[in-house]
């Protein structure tokens, strides 16, 4: 009778021990589960897909601040671009620094004013003068805000027999600002200036 119950409590402990390593099994694939599930979440949040002519593009999103400083020197590259590319057509000429106004505060306001006072557009207007740019790099430095930024290009001015070309630097600052349309960097360049432009060459056409 004694062995017989002893029989019993045992199959009892290893019945009980079985349970418990079961129940701990299953909490560790719920957990792991859960684990899991939110993971997957996460990564599907992060993620958008894009139907192209039939086909299914995915598209990850990033956080808008790792991109900031690529924004900052791109924005300094576009007004640079706006401001100096310039025909003999006024309308051209009134389009392009409209757009760059933008960009940038009453430091550029005053350039523009400056030069058409002048004469300057008037004058590449009359002579069938082209002008465009080329941006060899732009510095950034992030570690004080607003973000200091100089540039680095060359200009080309397009004559009826020579080309001039001359180095540009410039400087400003930059502050964050809404994004809209017209600004879709969503950075106001302050306190611009020309800091260097020198001929560099003249070559005959």
């Amino acid at each position: 009778m004694f062995r017989s119950l002893k029989n019993i409590d045992s199959a009892y402990q290893q019945t009980k021990t079985l349970a418990l390593l079961f129940m701990l099994l299953c909490f560790s694939v719920a957990a792991y589960a859960i684990y899991a599930a939110r993971q997957t979440a996460t990564e599907a949040q992060g993620r958008i897909y894009v139907l192209d002519q039939g086909n299914l593009l995915a598209a990850v999103s990033h956080n808008v601040k790792d991109n900031r400083p690529v924004e900052a020197k791109d924005h300094v590259k576009r007004f640079h671009e706006l401001f100096f590319t310039l025909d003999p057509d006024s309308k051209a000429i009134e389009y392009n620094v409209r757009q760059s106004l933008f960009l940038a505060d009453g430091s550029v306001q005053r350039a523009y004013e400056n030069m058409k006072e002048s004469s300057y557009y008037n004058n590449l207007i009359q002579a069938n003068i082209s002008q465009d740019i080329r941006i060899d790099s732009v510095a950034l430095q992030t570690a004080a805000y607003p973000y200091y930024a100089r540039c680095f290009a060359q200009q080309r001015i397009i004559r009826a027999s020579t080309v001039t070309t001359r180095r540009l630097v410039s400087e400003c600052y930059l502050r964050d600002v809404s994004r809209s349309a017209n600004n879709p960097h969503g950075f106001l360049m302050e306190r611009w200036r020309v800091v260097e432009n020198i001929d560099l060459r003249t070559e005959r056409r």
